[in-house]
């Protein structure tokens, strides 16, 4: 996997997480605040748009992760 799929993944897992631990009627329940890490979490991506500045990318790409190849195709 490539650096940008980490990433998707990663955002992907922590918006449903914290919808999960934001949202009332969800089993794991905590706090409606949780709510604000959603938003955290797209305000991130947004600005990565267009600033190409992402931290957990430079993270990955420190630990080894390929940063080449394409996207979207196989």
């Amino acid at each position: 996997m490539t650096v940008e799929r980490y990433i998707r993944v990663l955002a992907g897992f922590f918006v449903i997480l914290s919808l999960a631990l934001g949202v009332e009627g969800s089993p794991i329940f905590f706090s409606k605040w949780a709510l604000a890490f959603t938003a955290f979490v797209g305000l991130n991506l947004f600005q990565s748009g267009f600033t190409n500045f992402c931290l957990p990318g430079i993270l990955l790409r420190k630990l080894g992760v390929p940063d080449n190849g394409p996207s979207c195709s196989r």
